[in-house]
C-alpha cells in the first residue's frame, strides 16, 4: 500500500482564489472496521465521519487532535472519528441491537448532536485547549450538513463530498480564500467543476488523477501532504487515570466478582487487566501525572 492510497493532500486553484483539500483512505480504513462489525449505512457513516476527520485537520489549524461526534436517541447511538495532527485516525460507531444507522440524518430527530471538537495542546499538559463547535443536522447527508456549517461560521462558500464504501473512503473539500484573491467568477468555475464529481468516481479515483481531471485548467498547486494512518492513543497509564477518576470504591466494586477491573478498548481491542492487588499503588500511588484521557461525552 502507497503512501498516496492513505493521505492528505492540500492544494490551491490560484487564479479562482480558491483552496482545497483531498483526503484518500484504503489501508487506515481496513484497520478501523476490522476492530468492529457494523451494519451498511452505519459502516458508511463512520467511513465519511473518517475522512471529515481527515479533512478538517487540513482546513483549520490544529496542533493537538479533531474528532466528530454524533450522538442520538435512535439505534445509532454514537459516531465518534478522530484524526490527530500528525495523521493517525480512529473511530468507532455505536449501534443499538438489530439496529443500523438511518439513510437519511435528519430521522435521527431534534436531540440529536453533531460537533466537531478541536484539542489542542495547553501550557498543562493535563488541560488540553478544547474547542468544539455545533453542527445543525439540517441535512440528509453528512456532507451536507458540514457544507451549512461551514458557509455559516465562517461566512465562506465551502463545497464538499463525502463517500465511503468497505473497501476504502475518500472526500474533497473546496473553499473560497478569505478577502479579494481570485478572480470575478473563480468560485462559479470551481464550484461548477465540483458539480461534475460524483462519490463513486471519488471512491475510484487516485487523489493526483482526480484534481488533474477536475482543475487541470485551473492549473491547481499542490501545496503540501500528509501521510494518514491507524493509531490509537489508548495506553495502560491512560486507562489507569480514568480508574482513579472513578474512585476507589466503584472500582472496587467493579472487581468484586472477578478479583480484577479488565477495560477493553473500543477502538482498537487493546485489553488491559487491573487486579485487586495492584489496587493499593494505583489509588494511593503516584498516578498524579497521567493525563486524563479523552472520553466520549
Amino acid at each position: 500500500m502507497t503512501a498516496q492510497s492513505d493521505s492528505l493532500i492540500r492544494f490551491l486553484l490560484p487564479d479562482a482564489g480558491v483552496r482545497g483539500v483531498h483526503v484518500r483512505l484504503q489501508a487506515t480504513w481496513q484497520d478501523i472496521q476490522s476492530h468492529g462489525e457494523y451494519p451498511d449505512s452505519a459502516t458508511e457513516l463512520l467511513g465519511e465521519a473518517c475522512v471529515a476527520s481527515a479533512l478538517f485537520t487540513g482546513h483549520t489549524k490544529v496542533d493537538g487532535r479533531l474528532s466528530i461526534q454524533l450522538r442520538s436517541n435512535t439505534a445509532l447511538r454514537t459516531l465518534f472519528a478522530e484524526c490527530t495532527a500528525a495523521g493517525t485516525l480512529r473511530g468507532i460507531v455505536q449501534i443499538a441491537e438489530g439496529g443500523d444507522a438511518p439513510r437519511d440524518l435528519t430521522d435521527l430527530g431534534r436531540d440529536a448532536l453533531l460537533a466537531i471538537t478541536i484539542e489542542n495542546p495547553g501550557l498543562d499538559p493535563r488541560e488540553p485547549q478544547r474547542y468544539q463547535s455545533l453542527v445543525a443536522l439540517t441535512a440528509p447527508e453528512l456532507d451536507e450538513a458540514f457544507e451549512d456549517y461551514f458557509r455559516q461560521s465562517e461566512q465562506l462558500p465551502t463545497r464538499l463530498l463525502l463517500a465511503a464504501g468497505r473497501d476504502g473512503t475518500a472526500g474533497l473539500l473546496l473553499q473560497k480564500l478569505p478577502g479579494d484573491e481570485g478572480d470575478d467568477d473563480g468560485w462559479a468555475r470551481a464550484s461548477a467543476l465540483f458539480d461534475t464529481l460524483g462519490k463513486a468516481e471519488l471512491l475510484a479515483t487516485p487523489a493526483e488523477e482526480l484534481l488533474h481531471r477536475l482543475f487541470h485548467e485551473e492549473k491547481a498547486e499542490l501545496v503540501g501532504d500528509k501521510a494518514l494512518s491507524f493509531a490509537c492513543s489508548c495506553s495502560r497509564e491512560r486507562v489507569a487515570s480514568m480508574l482513579v477518576s472513578l474512585g476507589e470504591e466503584e472500582a472496587r466494586a467493579a472487581a468484586e466478582d472477578t478479583g480484577a477491573v479488565d477495560v477493553r478498548c473500543e477502538f482498537c481491542g487493546q485489553e488491559y487487566h487491573f487486579p485487586l492487588t495492584e489496587f493499593g499503588i494505583l489509588f494511593h500511588g503516584a498516578q498524579g501525572a497521567v493525563p486524563a484521557p479523552e472520553r466520549l461525552q
